[in-house]
């Protein structure tokens, strides 16, 4: 076998159709690109959610709502999500660098304890935010809260 002998395997090329190269070509005078209009000029192209002058569908539909840049987003977690944590890990103190190690929450989440499920181990929990139900649980299960 020769490296000047190697070819690709029949039929698996193709040659490029060579657009706007003289009349025997097939494809000159328009070069494939029809008869006038923007489309068939150079530097062509078509701006987003443009609709051929029809008022374009974002235009159409009236604006609505707003996003509020001063909102504080938590991230939930529950009661019986650290019952869980508690009979896995044994551990006797949540903080918002435990919760990270274990997967729960990452290092910028702003973390709030929620009161679904049953809590029977008494943790010191420290994290930003509790909700009342949550928070009569772990004390009334012997821990204590305190906000981060």
């Amino acid at each position: 076998m020769k490296l000047n002998a190697i070819k690709p395997a029949a039929g698996s090329t193709k040659k490029t159709k060579r657009i706007a190269r003289g009349q025997g070509s097939g494809s000159a005078g328009t070069a494939g690109r029809g008869h006038k209009g923007a489309k068939s000029r150079s530097g062509y192209s078509k701006k987003i959610g443009f609709e051929g002058g029809q008022m374009p569908l974002q235009r159409r539909v009236p604006k609505f709502g707003f996003k509020n840049i001063n909102r504080v987003e938590y991230k939930g977690i529950n009661l019986d999500t650290l019952q869980k944590l508690v009979d896995d890990k044994k551990v006797k103190e949540v903080t918002p660098e435990v919760l990270q190690e274990n997967g729960l929450a990452s290092k910028k989440d702003r973390i709030k304890i929620l009161g679904r499920g049953e809590l029977s181990a008494s943790l010191t929990v420290k994290a930003h935010g509790f909700s009342a139900t949550a928070k009569e649980a772990i004390e009334k299960a012997g821990g204590s809260t305190e906000t981060v």
